[in-house]
């Protein structure tokens, strides 16, 4: 093949050299249009540089010092805060993954009244974190709390002090967290099973399968995905969640339900040990990369299998 022909061979083929992209680049953007590029593009890198850089920047050099993890690891409330936040943390999300499942197949039914009932169980959701919180604080109260009147009234016995035992107030912030991010997961889920086409449940109904068998063969291949980076970013976001310890239990009694947010407060701003604080959240961080690493592989999966 001669030069010739390869040249007209090569017509309508995209040319991806780096000096053609840089040149379109700087054809596409020129003198007002570069002007309002950058005008734009400034004030983001700006915040981000400020809000997100510097702070990691700041406190990855605040907990840079081993001795810290020294006294850190070797305090016994620290390493009752792990497995605290292990249980908090696993158990939580998946508990609330688990029912959010079940909850969004529930709400998947046709009946009038479903709309109606969805719009009351996402309210939880709805309202904002700190008054939820607080309520369920004074409800759980063992003297005068709303739960312990409501057994008196029915039982005529006493109620436990819910938040006078570590595991008791334990589960208090678990099943906390869980009412009130299980609304959001459940419609995150239940707009996943919508997604799914209807011609598929209709053709295994008339191959005759039940309505397990559409669910273990339709439905959850089909949400498998989303499930698993919703279970994903509910780890990541509940490691660092502050506001339901801190305000159902407050780490108590004795600091024994204090998880490694508010662990990480405590320090910093009642010992007035803000290194100590930054190293005690910092711990979390070789757990926090991998789940990272492995999201971003399973979200970049699902693109390429979509």
């Amino acid at each position: 093949m001669d030069g010739s022909s390869a040249r007209v061979i090569g017509i309508g083929q995209p040319i991806v050299g780096r000096s053609v992209v840089r040149y379109t680049w700087r054809a596409g953007l020129q003198g007002p249009e570069l002007i309002w590029a950058l005008a734009f593009l400034v004030p983001y890198f700006a915040t981000f540089l400020l809000f997100v850089v510097y702070p990691i920047a700041y406190g990855l050099w605040m907990g840079s010092n081993p001795a810290l993890y020294t006294q850190l690891f070797s305090d016994p409330i620290y390493q009752e805060t792990v497995v605290n936040t292990l249980i908090f943390v696993v158990i939580g999300v998946n508990l609330r993954m688990l029912l959010a499942l079940g909850l969004s197949g529930f709400f998947m039914r046709r009946e009038w009244w479903i709309k109606g009932l969805l719009m009351v169980f996402i309210l939880p959701w709805a309202v904002p974190a700190l008054p939820t919180f607080l309520s369920i604080h004074w409800m759980l109260n063992g003297d005068w709390g709303l739960l312990n009147n409501l057994i008196w009234d029915v039982f005529h016995v006493n109620g436990p002090s819910w938040l006078d035992q570590r595991w008791l107030a334990l589960w208090s912030d678990v099943i906390a967290y869980v009412w009130k991010w299980l609304p959001f997961w459940t419609v995150i889920l239940l707009a996943g099973r919508m997604a799914i086409p209807k011609d598929l449940y209709e053709a295994a109904e008339i191959d005759g399968a039940t309505g397990l068998g559409r669910f273990a063969h339709i439905t959850w291949p089909l949400l498998a995905n989303l499930y698993l980076v919703s279970t994903l970013l509910g780890l990541l976001f509940t490691l660092g969640d502050f506001t339901t310890v801190y305000f159902v239990s407050g780490g108590g009694p004795a600091n024994s339900t204090q998880v490694l947010a508010t662990l990480g407060i405590r320090d910093a701003f009642v010992m007035s040990q803000p290194r100590l604080g930054v190293a005690a959240v910092m711990s979390a961080i070789p757990v926090l990369i991998p789940l990272v690493i492995w999201l971003m592989r399973r979200v970049r999966a699902a693109g390429v299998e979509r």
